[in-house]
């Protein structure tokens, strides 16, 4: 039986190790609880190629980030009244602090469609415009915006703790936490974030950026699903957490 893994960004999946094969065992998944794989037995299955890719997409994602924030930093120093800008960076900080140092997996999913969702989903906001916008609500407002779907995203990362990653892989069964409420809690605080973003620095292009990432977004979501339904444990997860990350209406 072939086994297939999940789409996500950095991945947010509540149960994200979803079939086995028919002759292997499958433990069975309590709420609340991880079941994780030896990082040092992952390590040693990789090859020689698996472990230089590892390391060369971890070293990107710095780079990448370092190009984002100075480019950010520059624009706060221009306007210290942008606390928006100063925010984003603290987010994506926090994300690509634990991108890199998560847990190897044991296997990827290098499907070109999820390779391509998860990358713009992680580094969309390359394509941010740094330059002041029209500013819809006042700064604070927004930052308090910004601080609140942080606060969802740093809930939801913590309890992943090194179960998260860019590329859809294999780390773990998490279904505690924030996701006895939604299926995926790091998206909605995603969501509460970028709104916060856009608004007090309203634009086209910004706005058209977003439009993109959660179309990406929704669709990383139902692909994830649409698998991860197959488990009997995760039908059973759906049962009693019915939204997905929106509550009342997705």
């Amino acid at each position: 039986m072939k086994v297939r893994f999940l789409p996500y960004f950095a991945t947010d999946v509540a149960a994200d190790a979803c079939a086995a094969g028919a002759d292997r065992p499958v433990a069975a998944v309590i709420p609340g609880t991880r079941h994780v794989a030896s990082e040092a037995e992952a390590t040693k299955q990789l090859s020689a190629s698996q472990l230089a890719a590892e390391v060369a997409m971890r070293l990107a994602a710095i780079a990448v980030f370092s190009i984002f924030a100075s480019a950010a930093l520059h624009q706060f120093l221009r306007d210290p009244s942008r606390l928006t800008l100063i925010l984003l960076v603290c987010s994506e900080s926090l994300t690509l602090a634990l991108a890199v140092a998560t847990r190897v997996p044991r296997q990827r999913d290098w499907n070109a469609v999820t390779v391509l969702v998860a990358m713009f989903a992680s580094f969309y906001f390359l394509a941010f415009s740094m330059k002041p916008g029209v500013r819809l609500i006042p700064e604070f407002v927004a930052a308090g915006l910004q601080i609140a779907g942080m606060i969802v995203q740093i809930g939801a990362k913590l309890t992943l703790r090194r179960s998260y990653g860019i590329l859809p892989a294999n780390r773990g069964v998490v279904v505690g936490g924030p996701y006895r409420f939604v299926r995926h809690p790091i998206y909605l605080g995603y969501f509460i974030y970028n709104v916060g973003f856009l608004l007090p620095s309203f634009g086209l292009r910004n706005l058209l950026v977003l439009l993109v990432l959660w179309t990406m977004q929704l669709v990383r979501i139902v692909r994830e699903e649409r698998v991860l339904r197959r488990d009997p444990a995760y039908q059973a997860y759906m049962q009693r957490v019915r939204y997905r990350f929106i509550p009342r209406v997705f």
